[in-house]
């Protein structure tokens, strides 16, 4: 007779939960390197924890970074915004607003993490009411009836509890960001990874990056056009992006709801959004 083969026991629960308590555990090890490494960095005297000079030897490394970045922006996405552009305003303004709705449920979340709840109060109206009358969000119907778009993301969650932005880091294709930045943006993409992975959630949050990608690249033309002239153009984009990042923060503590936000400061030196 042929052998059997034993079939092996499915894992009991117990180790699924062991391996959160593991992942979890792992976010906590970097949450507490950046608490240490951001604390230990010097913020400009205007008490801004948004933006810090990078030091000499972390710059070498940035820069060939930086280099890669703008040779990947010239050949695919400052072609591909140039003619994503040229479509009309209507179009552009359904994908922005279409993008903007997917991002809402963390826009909340962190609203909350910053006890920001009149913010939070107005994320989730935006979200319903887009949701339905918006039309999945192609319109933005809220920001008609006084609910304004707002940014938030687990980087500026941290700038607004007290952590320092640590050093520069130029990330290949996202740009320029910094240490506390980077862990959000790890931790956020983590979320996502344990949340419903079906075939309609996988094809939204496709959706989500590319026209994200997109857009915001197309509105960040004049803002690198113009950095671009700069003799500096890498410390140029930095040092705009460390700007930004310090005022999204400083957004965040204050809790403002009717927050004024320029379209094409609100992305990294590539265009790419700053925490997706």
């Amino acid at each position: 007779m042929p052998a059997v083969r034993a079939v092996p026991p499915l894992p009991p629960r117990e180790s699924v939960a062991g391996t959160l308590l593991v992942q979890a555990g792992r976010a906590g090890m970097i949450l507490g390197a950046l608490v240490v490494t951001g604390c230990a960095q010097q913020a400009k005297p205007s008490g801004d924890a948004g933006a810090v000079v990078a030091p000499a030897n972390d710059e070498p490394i940035n820069r060939k970074v930086f280099a890669f970045n703008r040779g990947v922006d010239k050949v695919v996405l400052k072609p591909v915004a140039r003619g994503y552009s040229h479509l009309p305003s209507g179009v552009r303004r359904g994908v922005r607003h279409f993008v903007w709705n997917l991002q809402e449920p963390i826009v909340f979340a962190n609203d909350l993490l910053q006890a920001n709840f009149l913010r939070s109060l107005n994320t989730a109206g935006r979200f319903i009411v887009n949701s339905t009358v918006g039309v999945a969000g192609i319109f933005d119907v809220a920001g008609k009836w006084g609910m304004p778009h707002h940014g938030a993301d687990l980087g500026q969650t941290f700038g607004v509890w007290g952590i320092g932005p640590g050093h520069t880091v130029e990330l290949p294709l996202f740009g320029s960001s910094n240490v506390r930045d980077t862990v959000g943006r790890v931790l956020t993409a983590g979320l996502y990874k344990l949340g419903d992975n079906s075939d309609t959630v996988q094809t939204l949050e496709t959706v989500r990056t590319v026209g994200g990608i997109v857009d915001g690249r197309a509105q960040a033309l004049p803002l690198t056009d113009r950095l671009e002239t700069s003799p500096d153009y890498y410390a140029a984009l930095r040092d705009n992006a460390a700007a930004r990042r310090a005022k999204l923060v400083e957004e965040g503590r204050r809790g403002d709801v009717h927050a004024e936000e320029s379209p094409a400061e609100s992305r990294a030196a590539t265009g790419l959004p700053m925490n997706p």
